[in-house]
């Protein structure tokens, strides 16, 4: 998985129900453009993270108007 800052993380539930995540990449701690990632999520919590299979990368431009 590639990611780079200012890139979503959008983690899917794995429980019905269970919302998704999105958080933004701050920072790419690994190669250039690859895990692990320091990423802050809706609260503003910051955490340093390996995303998983459940995981998916938006890019800015792959975003939806209102999205």
């Amino acid at each position: 998985m590639e990611a780079d800052k200012g890139d979503r993380l959008v983690v899917h539930g794995r429980i019905v129900g269970e919302q998704d995540r999105v958080m933004e990449v701050v920072e790419v701690l690994g190669p250039p453009h690859s895990p692990p990632f320091r990423v802050r999520d809706e609260r503003g919590h910051e955490l340093i993270m390996v995303p998983g299979p459940d995981s998916q990368v938006e890019r800015p431009g792959d975003r939806r108007p209102g999205a």
